[in-house]
């Protein structure tokens, strides 16, 4: 396991994350506290540092494993956690971004952890409801309690982040340092925006679904018109989006490759992730320890260059108006005129 330097933090974070939705059986799907344990204990013994859950995964239970695994070592661990989802359902304040839900969410979640401080605070949904300017003042708050180090966001637009990390930078706030995107080769929607967004702003990225709910890992086989799953023990709960045509050109793509680098499929998708420009750590998670030790392994091997642009190719997505527009050939000789060709055109960071 290497470290990557986690946004503009300074902190040193695994290349990997553990994320731990799995955590716990109250929901469908999961996995007892000894498995759980198994999973976390596989992680650290590879150099994992960088846990993810947050106060709603498997109705708390998920904060109150971590918190116990991690008490040992607490300070070693870059412990993060998130906020947004209703867990009250009879109480219309029982989710959003406003203060309210924040440090009622907050105070549980430093219960369940057992812990007084949470190194990474995700909003983790925009709500559309509650205003920017609230919002960062509320986080801020939080950051200079010492409750919380760092914020991040997780599943909100380009323009909410840029918006509300401007607003903290001209104020003098606690700004957003980290981004939280679904990234796999079945959905690439974020390089439109978000992805472009995070390399300008030096927000460190982690990426939820780098398997697509088990796609990428070849558990679904095509028969014609039906869809056959491999894997009988998995929940029903898998998007059904993510199942079309060209999810298993996909995998069949995978799976080429994988046969050239005598691995598994998982493994060259979460190395696909890892080897994208701007270090993207994607968040591994699973039912059992053998599943955790197989996405770890991806760390044994690299995607060769041409076996990058052939998975590129394959699952390449329409970047649309007005990205396309703008790479143009018609429009880029109209911008910079004759000498075009003698120019430095490369994009700059803001």
């Amino acid at each position: 396991m290497r470290y990557k330097l986690l946004g503009k933090t300074g902190l040193q974070v695994s290349e990997l994350c553990l994320g731990t939705m799995t955590f716990g059986e109250d929901w469908d799907f999961g996995a007892s506290l000894q498995e759980s344990k198994k999973i976390f204990t596989e992680f650290y013994d590879r150099g994992g540092n960088f846990i993810d859950t947050a106060n709603m995964y498997t109705g708390g239970t998920s904060e109150k494993f971590v918190g116990e695994f991690i008490a040992a070592e607490r300070d070693y661990f870059i412990l993060s956690t998130k906020y947004s989802l209703n867990t009250r359902p009879n109480d219309p304040n029982g989710g959003g971004n406003h203060r309210k839900n924040m440090n009622r969410s907050l105070e549980s979640s430093l219960k369940r952890l057992n812990t007084d401080y949470i190194d990474v605070y995700w909003l983790h949904v925009w709500d559309f409801l509650t205003p920017v300017e609230q919002v960062m003042r509320g986080l801020e708050d939080l950051v200079c309690s010492g409750k919380v180090l760092y914020i991040g966001v997780s599943d909100a637009p380009a323009w909410v982040i840029s918006q509300a990390n401007m607003l903290a930078e001209l104020r003098g706030w606690a700004a957003f340092i980290g981004l939280q995107i679904e990234y796999n080769l079945i959905d690439r929607t974020a390089e439109r925006d978000l992805l472009p967004m995070a390399h300008s702003l030096g927000l460190g990225v982690t990426a939820w679904g780098p398997l697509a709910g088990g796609v990428l890992t070849g558990k679904y086989v095509k028969k014609e018109a039906d869809i056959e799953i491999l894997d009988s023990k998995r929940g029903d709960w898998l998007n059904s989006e993510r199942l079309h045509e060209k999810s298993f050109l996909i995998v069949d793509a995978l799976a080429k490759v994988a046969a050239e680098l005598e691995c598994s499929i998982a493994q060259v998708a979460l190395n696909w992730i890892r080897q994208q420009p701007g270090e993207i750590i994607p968040i591994i998670a699973g039912r059992t320890s053998d599943q955790i030790r197989e996405n770890l392994d991806c760390l044994e091997f690299q995607i060769q260059p041409e076996q990058m642009s052939y998975l590129n190719e394959v699952s390449k997505i329409d970047l649309g108006f007005p990205h396309e527009f703008l790479a143009s050939e018609p429009l880029q000789d109209a911008l910079f005129g004759d000498q075009r060709a003698l120019m430095d055109t490369r994009p700059r960071q803001i």
